[in-house]
């Protein structure tokens, strides 16, 4: 053995030696000092990149490495331009640093040096299961498994995940896969790692009982908090830490403090959904609508599969006005999510959107429609379509429809007030006011049923007395009801009582304000009229 080979290996041995005693800050200078003297060193680059990369996976410390790592790997690779391992470690290191198309990119040229690196065509599985391919990591896992199908317990584990989404896989496949991935647990070096690091975050399971107890017995108070923040000095690395620290200022309503913990939970594992999901949470908490949209467009780039992150960001444009975006997030949401009742609840919202806003009656239908073949139980699909039908004047199909939701529901006070209004509009005055009755015995709190009840006593029978007692009913029964207070106050002005009646008017007027249900010019005229 030369002089220098024996030089350098008795320098790998010291290093090798510092970072097994646990020592990574010495054998990270130990090995920058040889490159000193040896820069074109293409083994101690990659070394110290591994160390690198070893102490930027530390949860006992913050700061990041990868981009050191990345260099050393870079400056091994002038020397060795057809290493498969270096374009791997360096593919490695750009998928810690979550940027994932890179990281694809180095995975794929390793592939090109070495195709049957089976490690490589698992990492580029996990990255399209990240992104929410799921065919594609499917067969990016199944290719890991036929290169190295005795030491590739993380692929039939990932392969097993992906069959237990699919319908489509036969139970006994689906477990035939988990099992694999325990048989060779033991000779897959990357999966014991991995499993050793998971471990590692054991040591601060008693303190997270300790301080679920704490909470579950007397709430989230400062003594959590103070346990928490405790513990990330002595783990500053550890995302979900900062999670569980974030979640306690949000109890605590210390919502500045909440995102700064989330941000940073986000800034150490750029991919991790609870800590977006989180944030999202609280920005909608406190009405940051803009920067919940922003949050929860990353969700999507994570999850582009999961329709209740569509469902949300529908939400958040909606609520800043955006409502042809919301709609169109709205049937993404219910083209890739196959729970029916969930769907058919977005459908609903969908059939609300068009008919309120949009004011496309016949698009509205088309929601309501849909919801209504995905969820044929829901009553509240048959009284949504009818509303549509009577307000596009297509009478006889309401009619159709809450006669029929009637036949499973026939107690139902909503159903019978709307085929109530329904028969007014038809100007069958005999059958509103049964179907009115009917909603008030089935509920005797009903104030609408009560009021319009009341009108059609006042302006189609002329029988001020009993609407006086359907009005004063529904005004009991909703004190806020401004409407109630402005029929109440048009009955008594016929009886002659015109202070009584200025008073009800001006409440009416007052309630007004916040409720919106009428022209406050035409409460005022109603005023002025009553002493002229």
């Amino acid at each position: 053995m030369s002089e220098v080979n024996l030089k350098n290996k008795n320098i790998e041995k010291e290093i090798d030696k510092f970072y097994k005693a646990g020592n990574i800050k010495k054998a990270i200078e130990t090995c920058q000092g040889a490159l000193s003297e040896d820069e074109n060193n293409a083994r101690l680059h990659i070394k110290l990149g591994d160390l690198y990369m070893e102490w930027h996976l530390d949860i006992h410390q913050i700061r990041q490495y990868a981009d050191e790592a990345i260099t050393e790997y870079q400056r091994a690779l002038e020397s060795c331009v057809n290493s498969a391992e270096i374009y791997y470690k360096i593919a490695m290191a750009f998928y810690y640093k979550r940027e994932l198309d890179k990281a694809i990119n180095y995975f794929k040229l390793a592939l090109e040096h070495n195709t049957r690196l089976s490690e490589a065509h698992f990492m580029i599985a996990e990255i399209f299961m990240k992104k929410g391919d799921f065919l594609e990591a499917l067969e990016s896992a199944q290719n890991a498994v036929k290169i190295a199908p005795f030491s590739s317990s993380r692929a039939y584990f990932l392969i097993y995940c992906i069959q237990s989404i699919s319908k489509k896989t036969k139970w006994y496949k689906k477990y035939n896969n988990l099992i694999l991935s325990f048989i060779t647990l033991p000779f897959d070096k990357y999966a014991l790692k991995e499993v050793l690091r998971k471990v590692s975050y054991l040591k601060f399971l008693p303190i997270m009982i300790k301080s679920s107890l704490m909470i579950f017995f007397n709430g989230f108070n400062q003594q959590v908090l103070d346990i928490y923040i405790k513990t990330i000095e002595q783990a500053p690395g550890c995302v979900d830490l900062y999670i569980n620290l974030g979640r306690i200022y949000y109890e605590l309503k210390r919502y500045e403090d909440a995102i700064c913990e989330y941000k940073m939970a986000i800034w150490l594992d750029s991919l991790n959904i609870r800590a977006y999901y989180y944030l999202c949470q609280l920005y909608e908490e406190i009405r940051d609508f803009e920067n919940a949209i922003h949050t929860c467009k990353k969700l999507i780039e994570l999850q582009p599969n999961a329709a209740d992150f569509y469902c949300r960001m529908a939400q958040y444009l909606y609520l800043m006005g955006d409502v042809e975006e919301a709609v169109n997030y709205y049937q993404t949401a219910i083209t890739i999510n196959p729970n029916p009742k969930w769907t058919s609840v977005v459908s609903q919202t969908l059939g609300f959107i068009f008919q309120e806003n949009i004011k496309n009656l016949d698009a509205a239908i088309s929601a309501y429609q849909n919801a209504y073949n995905l969820n044929p139980e829901d009553i509240d699909i048959y009284l949504n379509l009818g509303n549509v039908y009577f307000e596009k004047g297509s009478y006889d199909n309401a009619l159709i429809i809450y006669k029929k939701a009637l036949e499973s529901s026939p107690n139902n006070a909503r159903l019978h007030c709307n085929l109530g209004y329904l028969y007014w509009g038809k100007g069958n005055i005999e059958e509103a006011i049964k179907e009115y009755e009917k909603a008030i015995k089935y509920d005797n709190t009903y104030d609408i049923a009560y009021n319009n009840l009341g009108v059609i006593y006042l302006d189609d029978l002329g029988m001020v007395k009993k609407a006086i007692e359907l009005f004063e009913n529904a005004k009991k029964y909703n004190p806020n009801y401004a409407l109630a207070h402005y029929n109440l106050a048009r009955s008594i002005a016929i009886t002659g009582d015109k202070v009584e009646a200025a008073k009800l008017y001006q409440i009416a007027l007052d309630i007004n304000t916040y409720t919106h249900e009428l022209d406050p010019a035409e409460i005022k005229e109603k005023i002025e009229n009553l002493f002229n």
